[in-house]
């Protein structure tokens, strides 16, 4: 039995003008023709068509899938396998921007409503990557010290956020000269600062124990983007993530165990 190029479209799902592509480039050309010279496609042609179609639905080219039909020999295996890692990294991607999403409602249900104005006005350079943001709440989503920040941070005020930045502003310019004044990570005046850092982040945000501590100046160390939200980039100098690390450190060693605790 043959059908049409109409019949074919109807009941396949697929345009007549890809059809007519289909035949022009040699993917798919009718094995019959009407008295008329209209095309008509016999079993073969339908069987051809519904591996073009399955190809397509995987994501393959035309011309990925013209060379695959052509060759009989052709390792198709092998193909699928790549296009199914492929498929799957996508899928991974789709996945962490559906979490990205999600993290940005949260962000947005938190009930600060700040203008451009008011946000520069009360972070000024202090950047929020929420990329980092987002991989930092996967990663720490199930600890109850991190639900406790999360959920004090949505608590703020646009006062409270404007007193706590201006508490990081001041602590922050203290840390960069001790830094350029030479003074030692392992001293007195570092551990002083990463002492008041410590603090600060247990009066805005959750109790946080010297080792505790310690796993954030590593974030600071390892990731720029985590330093970031502590330190603007225009403020930073090399070595200066590093630096609070050791005092950091250092301070936990002089203050004893953790008491307790969990990021």
């Amino acid at each position: 039995m043959s059908y049409s190029v109409g019949q074919v479209s109807g009941f396949a799902g697929v345009t007549v003008r890809a059809l007519h592509h289909y035949d022009r480039t040699g993917l798919l050309s009718p094995s019959e023709r009407s008295p008329a010279g209209y095309r008509l496609y016999g079993d073969a042609d339908l069987a051809r068509l519904q591996q073009i179609l399955f190809y397509r639905e995987l994501g393959f080219s035309l011309e990925e899938i013209k060379a695959i039909l052509a060759d009989p020999q052709a390792n198709v295996l092998e193909q699928l396998r790549a296009r199914h890692r492929l498929l799957t990294e996508q899928m991974e991607k789709l996945q962490r921007l559906v979490e990205v999403a999600e993290r940005a409602m949260e962000v947005q249900q938190t009930g600060i409503t700040l203008t451009p104005e008011e946000r520069f006005a009360v972070f000024g350079e202090v950047s929020f990557d929420l990329t980092y943001a987002t991989e930092a709440h996967l990663k720490w989503q199930h600890s109850e010290g991190h639900q406790r920040s999360m959920a004090r941070a949505a608590a703020h005020s646009k006062e409270d956020w404007a007193r706590l930045m201006a508490e990081a502003t001041a602590w922050r310019q203290r840390l960069t000269t001790a830094f350029d004044t030479g003074e030692p990570a392992e001293g007195e005046r570092a551990m002083e600062l990463a002492e008041e850092h410590r603090q600060h982040i247990t009066r805005w945000f959750t109790p946080c124990p010297p080792d505790m501590h310690c796993r954030i100046a590593e974030d600071f160390a390892a990731d720029p983007r985590a330093f970031a939200l502590t330190v603007p980039p225009s403020e930073q100098r090399p070595g200066l993530a590093a630096y609070l690390l050791t005092a950091v450190r250092a301070n936990a060693v002089h203050r004893g165990p953790a008491e307790g605790g969990a990021r």
